[in-house]
């Protein structure tokens, strides 16, 4: 390595121990920068009902034959990424433990899982990151990772990605997934998706916030060989209302299947493509500058699987320090299709790196 290179090299580390705002980048050479991130999260989460304990909410769920309670301390929503720049160039990296594994008896190892893997070059990321359907200034805030999932739009896909401007267009992994009446496992895949799944998303930018608009075409495939054309659409946005508050909303119709609700929505189900409506809302207020709450609401309905859910609940967050605050959520998860919820309580102590 070159003198100069050591000299950055060695100021950068410095910078780590001495400088908040970029306590974890370093640069490398006049173009070149590494830079870590993520955050420690540490959760208690209490869940009583008849859907089974979960350690966050998805669409879907095991329905009990009697009520139950279930507490559980966990760590595993606790995420590390790394960024490198070279000119033009960005390569990022992230994982987190929500990868299975982690026996509670001795050692609560948890497997890392990959969460994102990308290129960016110019007007192009290609890689594995959330799919251009997405919207993700509309994610609330919330203790339960990631909120509501039954109301939004929340997938991560390998993608070729061109963006101009507000305009994104993208080719995506396909995976025809869900119950095709020819093969009656819940997890039936007719495995045989061979075009790319296709995604267009404009997004309108400003002081007052952001709104995107976003469209899917599909070729879902069955296990009888046959396939069908479809389509999907999604209204996202935050924008901001009084202060430092905003509202956060999803609205999504058509063949999402699995791009919308986490597995509440099937892409085929009994041998037709799965009509999905899905909707999430959001208020987040800031009480004074380091206590802030959210109250949100999250929905879905299916057509050809008759399925019908929602998340509901309140939060409260107390900043400590810029890096470190405490988190507190109650709330509810209901299956009406299956007659079936569960209340919850979550704390957090989140450490941001």
């Amino acid at each position: 390595m070159k003198t100069t290179n050591k000299m950055l090299l060695i100021s950068g580390l410095m910078a780590c121990s001495q400088a908040a705002n970029a306590a974890y980048e370093i640069k490398l050479t006049e173009e070149d920068t590494l830079t870590f991130g993520g955050y420690i999260k540490v959760d208690a989460r209490y869940v009583d009902g008849n859907v089974a304990y979960q350690d966050f909410w998805t669409g879907g769920g095991r329905v009990l034959d009697e009520d139950a309670s279930q507490l559980k301390l966990f760590a595993n929503e606790t995420r590390f990424n790394m960024k490198y720049v070279h000119g033009d160039v960005t390569g990022f990296i992230e994982m987190d433990f929500h990868g299975g594994g982690g026996n509670q008896i001795i050692s609560n190892s948890s497997h890392p899982r990959l969460r994102h893997a990308f290129i960016k070059y110019n007007d192009f990321t290609i890689g594995q990151t959330w799919t251009t359907f997405m919207n993700t200034s509309a994610l609330p805030e919330t203790v339960d990772f990631a909120g509501p999932l039954v109301g939004e739009a929340f997938a991560r896909n390998t993608m070729v990605r061109y963006t101009s401007g507000g305009f994104e267009f993208a080719i995506e992994n396909p995976e025809s997934w869900g119950v095709d009446g020819i093969d009656s496992s819940p997890d039936a895949d007719p495995a045989n998706d061979k075009l790319p799944d296709f995604v267009g998303k404009y997004t309108m930018k400003g002081d007052w916030g952001n709104v995107s608009f976003a469209g899917l075409v599909r070729q879902l495939n069955f296990a009888d060989g046959s396939d069908e054309t479809t389509f999907g659409g999604s209204v996202a946005g935050r924008v901001k209302t009084f202060g430092k508050d905003d509202i956060r909303f999803q609205l999504h119709l058509g063949q999402t299947g699995r791009y919308v609700g986490v597995t509440a929505a099937p892409d085929v189900f009994n041998g037709e493509a799965e009509d999905t409506l899905s909707y999430m809302v959001a208020y987040r207020h800031f009480w004074q500058e380091d206590l802030r709450s959210s109250v949100f609401y999250g929905y879905i309905e299916t057509d050809e699987s008759d399925r019908e859910r929602s998340h509901v609940g309140v939060n409260v967050f107390k900043t400590l320090t810029p890096k470190l605050s405490l988190g507190f959520e109650v709330g509810q998860y209901d299956m009406q299709d299956r007659d079936a919820d569960s209340v919850y309580a979550q704390f957090s102590a989140k450490y941001d790196i």
